[in-house]
């Protein structure tokens, strides 16, 4: 991952690069959550285009009359979130996710899913969730919908993967054409095990 540039994008799938808001995700002392506030979570969200610049604008001005509500959404984006981490690094390792974790994410499911339509544009049909508006939860529909397309793709499940770089911990689906990939960053994590593998080599 890269303190530098807090906001890059590696997993290659919405649902991914959500999960991957934590650095160093499995260091104890440098574990960091890029959440802390509605502000940044909706700041993310910009980057993701998950929301436009208007939507994020009438989110915030929400979010300070209703503070204790835009908390409570900022707590449960970050339960989504853990819960898709420990569901798709089980399956990184191909490993069967526990079930418990499973059945907290189909609540999610049954809770945002009830937003779904069918919506007809340009002579086809397609599904879509329901413009919730100024809803302070209305970015976490699309992230879920990512989750739920990659975990019934069932021929890509193999291509997700977790960086080999410890502790760094990111998920990412592995576009390569021969499935080689095996860090979140080349320009990251690759780069510290190159440089790791070079001075054990002078040593």
């Amino acid at each position: 991952m890269s303190e530098t540039n807090p906001y890059m994008m590696v997993g290659e799938r919405l649902c991914l690069d959500f999960i991957n808001t934590v650095s160093w995700r499995e260091s104890a002392e440098k574990r960091r959550n890029w959440f802390t506030s509605y502000a940044e979570l909706v700041d993310w969200c910009i980057h993701a285009d998950v929301l436009t610049g208007q939507q994020a604008k009438a989110l915030l001005l929400k979010a300070e009359e209703k503070p204790s509500e835009a908390g409570d959404i900022l707590n449960q984006a970050i339960d989504m979130r853990e819960v898709m981490f420990r569901i798709f690094k089980a399956i990184s390792k191909e490993t069967p996710p526990y079930p418990r974790d499973l059945e907290h994410f189909n609540e999610f499911v049954s809770r945002f899913y009830q937003r779904l339509q069918v919506i007809h544009e340009q002579n086809q049909y397609t599904l879509s969730f329901k413009h919730a508006g100024n809803n302070l939860d209305t970015m976490l529909p699309p992230i879920l919908q990512s989750a739920v397309d990659l975990l019934v793709s069932q021929n890509d499940l193999k291509r997700i993967k977790q960086c080999e770089g410890d502790p760094c911990g990111w998920l990412f689906f592995d576009t390569s054409r021969n499935r080689s990939r095996r860090w979140c960053s080349m320009a990251d994590c690759g780069n510290r095990a190159k440089a790791r593998r070079f001075h054990q080599k002078e040593k």
